[in-house]
C-alpha cells in the first residue's frame, strides 16, 4: 500500500493516541474521499465518522491492527449523511460500542436498519460530552448549519486535536490527494467551492470559529480532504472566518 493512504499516528503519549484510518489505496472515480479517527486512550478506543457501507471492510481492518474490535466503546458522528453513518448498522453489529449523533438524526437510523435505541444517544443541539473510563473526557461542539442542521465538531484536549467534521473538507482531483496540508494557499483552491456552496452563511462561521477560539488547538482533522497542522490552523481558521458562502453568494448559485 502506497505510504500515504496508510494509517497514521497523528498524537501518542504514553495512555492516548489519535490516529488517522488512511484511505482506499485506489481512488475510484466519481466516489467521495472520506477520512476515518480513531482515539485510543489506554484501552478504550473512540471512532470518528467511521463511514459508509462501502468503506467498512477497510476501516474495521484498519483499526483491527491497533486493537481489538471488542475495545470500541463509542462512535461519534458528526452529522447525517450517508458518507458518514451509512455503516452505524454493520459498526453496531460489529462491536458494543454506543452512538453519539445528534438528536435531529436519530429518528432517520431505521432507514440505516437501526430499530434498536439502547445504544443511541442522541447529543442535544448545546453539545455535551463523551467521558472516558480513565476519566478524561471529549468535548462535543455545535457546528450547526456548516454544513448540516445537526452538526458536530469534537476536540480531544489531550492531544489537541479538533474532529472539524465538513469544516475544513477538500475534495481532490484525481491523483493531487495528499493526507497534511503543507501550502495552505495552494490547498484553498479544493476548497473553496465546497465551503461556499455547502456553508449556510458567514454568520455561522464567524460562530463556530468565536465558538472554537476559547479551545488549544494544534490539529484540525476533517472528515474530508487533508489535515491541518501547525500555523495551516490558524490559516484555515482565518480563511474560515471571512468566507462569503451560502446565504452570502446565493445570486451566484441562481445565476444572477
Amino acid at each position: 500500500m502506497n505510504e500515504m493512504v496508510k494509517t497514521a499516528t497523528i498524537y501518542e503519549d504514553a495512555s492516548h493516541k489519535f490516529f488517522f484510518l488512511g484511505w482506499e489505496e485506489k481512488e475510484e472515480s466519481g466516489f467521495i474521499q472520506t477520512n476515518q479517527y480513531l482515539i485510543l486512550d489506554d484501552n478504550e478506543g473512540v471512532l470518528l465518522d467511521p463511514g459508509g457501507v462501502h468503506v467498512f471492510p477497510r476501516v474495521l481492518a484498519n483499526v483491527s491492527e491497533l486493537i481489538g474490535i471488542d475495545k470500541i466503546k463509542y462512535i461519534f458522528f458528526s452529522h447525517q449523511d450517508p458518507d458518514v453513518s451509512s455503516g452505524v448498522a454493520l459498526w453496531l453489529s460489529a462491536t458494543s460500542a454506543k452512538i453519539y449523533i445528534s438528536g435531529l438524526w436519530t429518528r432517520f437510523l431505521p432507514h440505516f436498519g437501526i430499530y434498536d435505541f439502547s445504544r443511541i444517544n442522541a447529543i442535544p443541539d448545546r453539545g455535551g460530552e463523551i467521558r472516558l473510563q480513565s476519566g478524561k473526557t471529549l468535548i462535543i461542539i455545535p457546528s450547526h448549519f456548516l454544513h448540516s442542521p445537526g452538526q458536530f465538531s469534537l476536540y480531544d484536549p489531550v492531544s489537541k486535536i479538533l474532529f472539524s467534521g465538513d469544516i475544513g473538507a477538500a475534495v481532490f482531483p484525481e491523483g493531487k490527494r495528499y493526507p497534511f496540508v503543507e501550502n495552505f494557499e495552494e490547498h484553498r483552491k479544493y476548497m473553496e467551492a465546497f465551503h461556499r456552496r455547502y456553508m449556510a452563511s458567514n454568520e455561522f462561521c464567524k460562530k463556530w470559529i468565536d465558538t472554537i477560539k476559547k479551545y488549544d488547538i494544534n490539529i484540525i482533522a476533517p472528515q474530508h480532504g487533508a489535515i491541518f497542522m501547525g500555523e495551516n490552523v490558524k490559516k484555515f481558521m482565518d480563511w474560515f472566518y471571512n468566507l462569503k458562502c451560502g446565504k452570502d453568494v446565493i445570486d451566484e448559485i441562481y445565476g444572477r
